[in-house]
């Protein structure tokens, strides 16, 4: 008998994560590695390592709440990049990069990320509809 209200508590569980909204996190985080080729989870942390959480707003990011630059929140479902480049996962890639190679007039500093930690990036970034 225990086991069987184990088993319902579990399930309870599992059906109030569903209802939060979580499993859908699962599926955002699946498409955004598809689409960019980079770790979702580990851009969340190369955000914190590059210090992009140092200028930006950025949900899921604690501390992430400045405003010297624009916040990142539902940036996956703007049309445009810095204004400049349209919204494909190359292009994002290419802005985290190296942004003054892209818009010598950018505030934002290329903070020589690496391509890979640049995919991560993106990907993470990809998450926020």
């Amino acid at each position: 008998m225990r086991d069987a209200a184990r088993w319902g508590v579990a399930a309870l569980g599992a059906l109030a994560l569903a209802a939060c909204g979580l499993y859908a996190d699962e599926s955002s985080y699946a498409s955004a590695a598809a689409l960019t080729g980079g770790d979702p989870r580990a851009g969340r942390q190369k955000i914190r390592d590059y210090g992009c959480d140092a200028c930006h707003a950025i949900p899921g990011i604690p501390g992430a709440d400045r405003t010297v630059g624009p916040p990142l929140e539902g940036i996956a479902g703007r049309m445009y990049i810095a204004g400049l480049l349209t919204n494909q996962p190359e292009n994002m890639v290419r802005w985290i990069m190296d942004p003054p190679a892209v818009d010598p007039k950018t505030a934002m500093p290329d903070m020589d990320v690496a391509e890979d930690d640049a995919r991560d990036i993106a990907a993470y970034l990809y998450t926020l509809r």
